[in-house]
């Protein structure tokens, strides 16, 4: 599932990241939340063109949320992808990952509502789930405000892919809204510290060290980390849930927790597609200079409009 040599760009790409490691501890947290806002907003003022995009607040259960909406070129109506940013469950922001759903919006004629949710560690689990859930559940009453056609989905990377895994789970067994189709990029779910991925791919992008601080943070305890809505690899029986597309990296310590997710999947019953990049590292779809996140853009969002506009 790893090729011999990691692609030279996702190489660079990863070299300047390493420039800013994430910190351990909330004071520096802090400062590094700031810093990329504020690297995402001068990155962002070169960003592809959509049909139209909108700010709005969504009603949570401890407070209003933001989220941006892309739409494509078109009159509409358009299906909904809700789209969880990543981070670790501690950062990110919807400007963090505007170039990824802008594309992803052009790329799927979809609408995509980016909602941010309560980070970790001043928000553990379930926090960021509740705010997840009820986003998917205002998308689904607010079709109007979306222009949306009423056919949902769910999107998101690293841990945000955690968060659409785990909606799309808990709409499926407490008869929620109804989901067409999950996109899981690079999920944080089904993750080992002794699987081989963990053990090969230490410290690109990731470190071992990050991976235990971001599940200390989010998840607190070992029962919350056994809970199948902080991680659906634990439930006992997956099916019911909406078709998956699953996306991994071959250079990416968490690369085989996906496959493990995929794999959880298919097994109940699930029609699950998963694409293994084997020389990608994790987050590559939101690096703007590897040429192969516009490819894989591109292939999630054609089963997501295929799922969305044929289903």
């Amino acid at each position: 599932m790893r090729a011999d040599e990691m692609d030279p760009q996702a190489a660079a790409a990863v070299e300047r990241q390493s420039r800013i490691p994430i910190p351990h501890n909330r004071y520096a947290l802090k400062l590094f939340r700031g810093l990329m806002q504020g690297v995402s907003r001068l990155r962002n003022r070169n960003l592809p063109d959509v049909g139209a995009t909108a700010d709005a607040t969504i009603p949570g259960p401890d407070g209003d949320l933001d989220a941006r909406l892309s739409l494509p070129e078109g009159d509409g109506p358009f299906p909904t992808v809700v789209f969880f940013h990543g981070g670790g469950f501690v950062f990110g922001t919807v400007e963090t990952h505007e170039w990824l759903c802008r594309h992803l919006a052009n790329d799927s004629g979809c609408g995509v509502l980016s909602v941010e949710y309560r980070l970790a560690p001043e928000h553990p689990f379930p926090a960021a789930v509740e705010d997840a859930y009820a986003a998917v559940e205002w998308a689904s009453e607010h079709t109007d405000a979306l222009s949306g056609t009423g056919r949902v989905a769910v999107a998101g990377d690293s841990a945000g892919g955690n968060l659409a895994a785990v909606v799309s789970l808990m709409t499926a067994k407490q008869d929620g809204p109804d989901i067409a189709y999950q996109t899981l990029l690079y999920p944080g779910v089904g993750v080992d510290p002794d699987q081989r991925s963990v053990a090969e791919n230490e410290g690109i992008v990731l470190s071992r060290a990050d991976i235990e601080w971001f599940g200390d943070c989010y998840y607190g305890n070992d029962i919350h980390r056994r809970n199948p809505y902080a991680d659906p690899t634990n439930a006992a029986d997956v099916s019911g849930v909406p078709p998956a597309t699953v996306v991994t990296a071959g250079f990416d310590p968490l690369r085989d927790g996906g496959k493990r997710c995929a794999d959880q999947l298919a097994a109940d019953g699930v029609d699950t597609r998963h694409v293994n990049y084997d020389d990608m590292v994790h987050g590559f779809l939101t690096m703007r200079e590897v040429d192969t996140a516009r490819d894989g853009i591109r292939d999630v969002a054609g089963d997501l409009g295929n799922a969305l506009y044929d289903g």
